[in-house]
């Protein structure tokens, strides 16, 4: 059982544009008192071909967490434009919110990101070199694609961790199996019903997410 939930994301700051910062107000509970520190990162894939080109935009520690609910806003730097194929800067990718403990990934939370033109003409005639200045990100927060990993939290060493996970407690994946999640077709909208939050930004992801 994951010592850790996370109760409710935020996407602040959206849709924004490109070159703006990623902002994430994350609520989590924790059942029992963590003696290490969680680590959360922020993964921008920047190619679906290759994970090769993905960038970790930042990492932050959290802790030691006793028990109860906590919340910040974890942000993180636009992605290196440098490392962006040509072929993929406009259009859909996915960023990644992950959490681990000792080094165990234990969840991933998968957003669309839609990388498009706000200028009409620039939509319909994009340059041939990508002008990030002129794109604008949306982030398609009620529609996250949630994988659990069970690990093991104790303070045991790796082996005898393999050994003490509860294998009943199966790794729980809402459609993303990698890093390599398929994009949805340009025209395919997300149903509003998808996500229960404060606003198209917020997911309370304690509640059933539908997939």
């Amino acid at each position: 059982m994951s010592q850790v939930n996370i109760s409710n994301v935020v996407v602040l700051d959206n849709p924004s544009p490109f070159n703006n910062p990623f902002q994430f107000e994350i609520t989590f509970e924790c059942l029992e008192h963590l003696n290490d520190d969680l680590e959360w990162k922020i993964i921008y894939v920047s190619s679906a071909e290759s994970e090769d080109h993905d960038q970790v935009l930042d990492s932050v520690l959290v802790g030691p967490v006793p028990p109860g609910k906590h919340m910040f806003v974890f942000q993180a730097p636009s992605p290196d434009i440098e490392k962006i194929p040509v072929a993929d800067a406009v259009g859909v990718t996915v960023v990644l919110l992950t959490c681990s403990y000792k080094s165990r990934e234990f969840i991933r939370v998968g957003y669309y990101v839609n990388n498009d033109y706000t200028d009409p003409e620039m939509k319909e005639n994009p340059p041939a070199t990508p002008d990030f200045s002129r794109l604008q990100r949306n982030v398609l927060a009620t529609a996250p694609r949630v994988t659990k990993f069970p690990i093991d939290w104790g303070d045991r060493n790796n082996s005898e961790s393999e050994n003490n996970i509860d294998h009943n407690d199966k790794m729980e994946v809402e459609d993303a199996e990698s890093n390599q999640i398929q994009a949805p077709p340009p025209q395919q909208s997300v149903p509003p019903t998808l996500g229960i939050g404060h606003d198209s930004n917020s997911l309370n992801l304690s509640e059933p997410i539908a997939s």
